[in-house]
C-alpha cells in the first residue's frame, strides 16, 4: 500500500515536470510556437528545449542539495549556499571577469561556469579547514557564515576595482537561465544522477542522524565518514548548479519544504521528491520570468525570492506559535 502511495506521488511530480519542460520548449518571451518549419525548430530544440532542461536539472541539484542540508544539520532553514559556496562562486565570477577577462563570448561563458564552479568548491573546503573538520555542524555552520562574510567582502573589492563589471557581477547574483545550452545540460545530468545515487545509497545516515548523534553512533554506521561525503554531494550539487544559472534564491530552501508532507518523514523519498519539487519550482519561475513582462525577461532568482518567501511566510503563519520556540 505505502508503495502504491509512494509510486502515485513520483509519477504525480514526473508527469507534471514532463508537462512543464513541454510548456517551456513551446513558450517563449516573444510567444508560443506551435508550429515547427524551417526556424522555429531551432529555436524550439537549440534555445528553449535546452534552457527549459537545463533550468529543471538546476532546480533539481538545489532541492537535492537543500533536502541533504536540512537534513544532514537538522535545520529546517538550511539551504545549500550556507558553507560559503555562494559567496565562493561569485568570487570566482569576480575573479574571472576581474583578471582572466576573455573577449571571445564562448570562451567567456566557459570561463565564467568554470570560475563559479571552483568558487563553490573553494568556498566549502575554506568552511571545512576554519571548522577543524566536519564533525561539529554548529562550527561548520558558523565557519560558512564567516566564509561568505570574507569573500563577500571580497566581492565588493572587485566592483571597486573594476566598476565596470558590476552589472555582470550583478546578474550572476540574481541568477539567469538566458545563457543554457546543451552542454551545460549534460554536465549537470551527469551531476545529478551521480549525486542522486550517491545520496540514496547513504541515505540511511540521515534516517540515523534524526535520531540523535548519540543513537546514531550505536547503529554502527560510520557517521563521520557518511557526513562528509553528504557534504561533498551538497558542494558538487551546488557548485554544478551556480555555475550554469548564477545564485538563484529560495529553491534548495523552499523545495524540501513543498514536498516534505509527501514524504511520510522517510528521508530517502524525502531526498527524491525534494529533487523533483526543487526542478519543478525554477522551471515555473523561468516560464514566469519570460511571459510576465515579455518580451522583457527580469532575473530568474528575483521571481523564485519573491515566491519562495511568500510561501515561507504562509508556512511560519500556519505554524502554531509554541512550534515555532
Amino acid at each position: 500500500m505505502q508503495n502504491n502511495h509512494f509510486l502515485g506521488k513520483l509519477s504525480s511530480l514526473l508527469i507534471l515536470s514532463a508537462a512543464l519542460v513541454l510548456l517551456g520548449t513551446l513558450l517563449g518571451s516573444m510567444g508560443a510556437s506551435w508550429n515547427m518549419p524551417g526556424s522555429d525548430q531551432t529555436v524550439l530544440f537549440d534555445i528553449r528545449l535546452p534552457r527549459s532542461l537545463g533550468a529543471y536539472l538546476a532546480g533539481a541539484l538545489l532541492g537535492l542539495a537543500g533536502g541533504i542540508a536540512q537534513s544532514l544539520f537538522r535545520n529546517p532553514l538550511a539551504d545549500p549556499y550556507l558553507l560559503g559556496s555562494a559567496s565562493g562562486a561569485l568570487l570566482g565570477v569576480g575573479s574571472i571577469l576581474c583578471f582572466f577577462y576573455l573577449g571571445n563570448s564562448w570562451l567567456e561563458i566557459i570561463g565564467l561556469n568554470g570560475g563559479a564552479f571552483l568558487g563553490a568548491l573553494i568556498g566549502v573546503l575554506a568552511s571545512l579547514v576554519l571548522a577543524g573538520g566536519y564533525r561539529s555542524s554548529l562550527r561548520l555552520l558558523l565557519s560558512g557564515v564567516v566564509i561568505s562574510v570574507i569573500f563577500g567582502a571580497a566581492n565588493s573589492l572587485f566592483t571597486f576595482i573594476r566598476p565596470d563589471l558590476f552589472q555582470s557581477i550583478q546578474s550572476f547574483m540574481l541568477g539567469n537561465t538566458t545563457l543554457l545550452n546543451w552542454s551545460g545540460v549534460e554536465v549537470m545530468a551527469i551531476s545529478l544522477l551521480l549525486c542522486l545515487l550517491v545520496t540514496l545509497i547513504i541515505s540511511p545516515a540521515l534516517d540515523a542522524l534524526l535520531l540523535g548523534e548519540n543513537t546514531a553512533r550505536t547503529l554502527g554506521l560510520p557517521l563521520d565518514q557518511l557526513r562528509l561525503a553528504l557534504i561533498g554531494i551538497l558542494a558538487l550539487a551546488t557548485g554544478c548548479a551556480v555555475a550554469q544559472t548564477g545564485l538563484v534564491a529560495f529553491v534548495g530552501l523552499a523545495a524540501p519544504h513543498l514536498v516534505r508532507k509527501l514524504s511520510g518523514g522517510k528521508q530517502r523519498v524525502q531526498l527524491i521528491f525534494s529533487c523533483l519539487g526543487g526542478g519543478i519550482l525554477l522551471l515555473s519561475s523561468d516560464l514566469v520570468t519570460r511571459t510576465l513582462f515579455a518580451p522583457i525577461e527580469i532575473p530568474v532568482g528575483v521571481v523564485t525570492a519573491v515566491l519562495g518567501g511568500i510561501y515561507l511566510l504562509a508556512l511560519l503563519r500556519r505554524t502554531p506559535v509554541g512550534a515555532r520556540s
